[in-house]
């Protein structure tokens, strides 16, 4: 799928790092470097603008290595992107360690992945269609 962007950063385009990733690295486009203290969150610039076809969109999720290591991911994960959104794509990133953070002009910030999505046109209705699970939920899957 060809999907349109301009790139006022100064890094390259996203790119798969390889051949299989579902997601392509997102970078921070800063003029310096930001820290994130503990518990801390603020939106980092990409410099993307991307035009997605309709019935897609982008979806901003935060990266295993920086969880992991740094305690760091998106606060709202995952950010959607909507496809006639045009303004600049910004990341909400929160330091959830005890530890500051310092966010350097072309890290590597999280993952984007671009994904086909329905519309629900609701039925209404006043029962619905029994099923094993019923309203069981949060855990409640009937295994033990």
């Amino acid at each position: 799928m060809k999907v349109r962007i301009v790139n006022k950063s100064h890094h390259p385009f996203p790119s798969y790092a390889t051949p299989l990733s579902a997601g392509m690295d997102i970078r921070a486009n800063l003029t310096a470097p930001v820290v994130l203290r503990p518990l801390e969150r603020k939106l980092i610039p990409t410099g993307l603008y991307i035009a997605l076809p309709e019935g897609y969109e982008a979806q901003m999720r935060p990266r295993s290595g920086l969880a992991l290591k740094h305690g760091i991911s998106l606060l709202n994960t995952p950010g959607t992107i909507d496809a006639d959104y045009r303004g600049e794509i910004g990341i909400i990133l929160v330091n959830l360690s005890s530890e500051p953070f310092t966010v350097n002009d072309g890290e590597r910030i999280c993952q984007m992945i671009v994904t086909a999505h329905g519309r629900v046109e609701w039925e209404p209705v006043e029962t619905l269609d029994q099923t094993q699970r019923g309203a069981g939920g949060f855990g409640h899957s009937g295994y033990h």
